[in-house]
């Protein structure tokens, strides 16, 4: 039984649990996610790890689906049945120069670990943030005391500038030159950045297909990349966009 260390509410439901796993944050690495199953009637769902000590990993959660609803109640002091990680590839951080990091809504949670290193290893981290309106927004203290620059992107023009990300991104890349461009969010947003980027500068995207049992058994989390059938599970999630 895994116990709940700590709950947090980051915005209109989002939340950050804390939990205590301390073999699975001695190993995780950015990009690296787990699954966890609540009880012994659950489903089993994806999370990426996005914070970590040497006693616990943090969690962000969307209560959208009937797991993390459910999950969304709970408090701290409660127990889970089981996780299972760490899982997937760890991102590649090297030093390469100016990196941009692009999340949409909740993709800034994966994006966290991933800023943080890169700019550990000397880089220059530009991070985009782009959600409906500033209720959604979370971790921007948290972004700015890590990144050279955080630009706030929202829909309805509620907090910084109004409009996508893809709009900040355009007119990043006329003033600077980018060595990475790494996108976390929405399908539509990921695909609308490789676009943008596409023959320019080298981007990455975080895929987050279906997936049941997160180490490429069930066949469920698969993408075609070059004509090549992957699991994003095991082959990702990060992969060439």
């Amino acid at each position: 039984m895994i116990e709940i260390l700590k709950k947090q509410k980051l915005a209109e439901k989002v939340y950050s649990f804390k939990l205590k796993a301390p073999e699975i944050a001695d190993k995780a690495q950015p990009g690296h996610f787990i699954m966890l199953r609540l009880h012994e009637n659950g489903e089993r769902i994806p999370l990426t790890i996005s914070d970590q000590d040497k006693n616990s990993i943090t969690v962000v959660v969307q209560a959208v689906g009937k797991t993390t609803i459910e999950l969304s109640k709970l408090k701290k002091g409660d127990k889970i049945l089981d996780l299972a990680g760490p899982l997937g590839n760890k991102s590649e951080i090297e030093k390469i120069g100016t990196v941009c990091l692009i999340a949409g809504g909740v993709g800034c949670a994966e994006i966290y670990p991933i800023a943080k290193a890169f700019k550990k290893k000397g880089n220059k981290v530009i991070v985009i943030f782009g959600v409906r309106n500033k209720k959604l927004l979370f971790l921007e203290k948290e972004f700015k005391k890590i990144s050279d620059k955080v630009i706030i992107c929202t829909d309805d023009g509620s907090k910084g500038k109004k409009g996508f990300v893809t709009d900040a991104l355009k007119d990043l890349m006329r003033k600077i030159k980018l060595d990475l461009v790494m996108a976390v969010g929405p399908i539509p947003m990921m695909k609308a950045v490789a676009n943008m980027t596409k023959d320019l500068v080298k981007t990455k995207v975080s895929l987050n297909s279906i997936m049941v049992d997160g180490i490429g058994m069930c066949g469920c989390g698969r993408v075609t990349v070059e004509d090549e059938i992957k699991f994003v599970c095991v082959d990702g999630p990060e992969f060439d966009a």
